[in-house]
């Protein structure tokens, strides 16, 4: 059985590769881990008075697009 889900897995890479695509690794926080919810929290405390920060937050609320949301 694993030898046909092996096929079936290299096959479909192989069609990927072929449509002009290639695979990428991506590492991402664990969100799982009791210290996520902490560091986002300290993190984002870091940047309460951030000048910069807030001219950010102040672009990016101009900029968007909510109409018809609800």
């Amino acid at each position: 059985m694993a030898t046909h889900v092996n096929t079936r897995v290299q096959k479909h890479r192989a069609a990927l590769r072929n449509a002009g695509l290639r695979p990428v690794q991506l590492w991402v926080p664990d969100t799982r881990r009791p210290s996520f919810a902490e560091e986002c929290h300290r993190q984002s405390a870091s940047l309460r008075d951030d000048s910069q920060e807030r001219e950010l937050i102040d672009w990016m609320e101009s900029a968007q697009d909510v109409e018809g949301w609800e």
